[in-house]
């Protein structure tokens, strides 16, 4: 039973790409139906949330059986009902959650290209793995750097050569050389994608729109460097070989691996819920409009109404200073 259903979800997987297109262009086309019918641009955009049901689903097998994302698989989980529901609430005709839906349109122009061109793609994983080697070197980490996902040539077969530097080699005493591999995961593209979305969904002097923009994508491009260089490092020299037997039977990995999980799968991912949520504080503090998308969030969460403006002691309106009921 349970390997039919991993089969379903690997089946499920190769709808990945289409889906993914087919999300950007139902929101984007439903944000630009806005400017002219609300009421057109509603139905497109109740469609957009339900296709957006289907690719969580069809993410889960990535998330949940080949990573084993504890917070990546919970999030994906959870995000199928809770897209359902807001294409529910948005049929309903509750307008405000428009915004939200320009800001998932955004957030998707953003991120797509960059995972799957690559001519976007490339250079980017390219510039943050100089800058992870760099730091590492700082610290005097003892390293290669190899194109690809390919081994030195002592240790084994290569991978297919890709034209930049990627994957990181660390050789310790007694261990065969543990490879650390900087993919799209690791560039922090994801969540400038949601905060550009955030910024660009929302209506404010663009100058402050700029600002947070530069703010929140500074902070991510810093901490995200960090993040790869804790792992890259810990993971290298094996330092998180923490509870070894119980990770490695509860991920399904080998002792080379705890280090890793603990360091990426564990700690790493689990701190930067912490950090998205420290860059929104931040982004609301410059661009208190952000908070109609919030409030609406918590709304779809608890349905509950709330009026976030004065327990963050703004001084514009959260709805960029409209009634109450045109926010979006």
């Amino acid at each position: 039973m349970t390997l039919g259903l991993v089969g379903a979800f690997e089946w499920a997987h190769q709808w990945w790409g289409p889906l993914s297109w087919l999300v950007l262009l139902v929101f984007l086309s439903g944000a630009i139906i806005d400017l002219y019918d609300r009421r057109l641009a509603r139905y497109v955009l109740v469609g957009g949330w339900g296709v957006l049901a289907l690719f969580w689903v069809s993410a889960i097998y990535q998330f949940v059986f080949d990573q084993k994302s504890i917070t990546e698989g919970v999030a994906v989980v959870l995000a199928i009902p809770l897209s359902l529901y807001v294409g529910y609430l948005l049929a309903s005709g509750r307008d405000r959650l428009v915004v939200v839906s320009r800001a998932v349109a955004v957030a998707w122009l953003i991120y797509l290209p960059f995972s799957t061109l690559p001519f976007l793609r490339n250079p980017l994983i390219a510039i943050v793995t100089d800058q992870t080697a760099a730091v590492l070197s700082l610290i005097g980490a003892d390293f290669e750097v190899i194109a690809g996902n390919n081994f030195p040539a002592d240790l084994g077969p290569a991978d297919p050569v890709e034209p930049y530097h990627k994957t990181f080699f660390f050789h310790v005493p007694d261990v065969r050389a543990v490879s650390y591999t900087i993919m799209m995961a690791c560039t922090g593209i994801g969540s400038m994608a949601i905060f550009g979305g955030l910024i660009a969904a929302v209506r404010a002097p663009l100058a402050r729109k700029l600002q947070a923009l530069a703010v929140a994508v500074g902070i991510i491009w810093v901490l995200n460097i960090a993040r790869n260089v804790f792992i890259a490092y810990t993971f290298g020299y094996q330092r998180l070989q923490v509870f070894p037997e119980f990770v490695m039977s509860a991920f399904g990995v080998n002792r080379i691996e705890v280090s890793y999980i603990v360091a990426d799968r564990i700690l790493a991912q689990f701190l930067s819920v912490f950090a998205l949520i420290g860059i929104t504080y931040v982004v609301i503090k410059i661009l208190p409009e952000v908070l109609a998308i919030v409030e609406e969030a918590l709304y779809v969460l608890t349905r509950n109404e709330y009026d976030l403006q004065r327990a963050f002691e703004v001084g514009a309106r959260a709805d960029g200073g409209r009634d109450r009921d045109e926010t979006a």
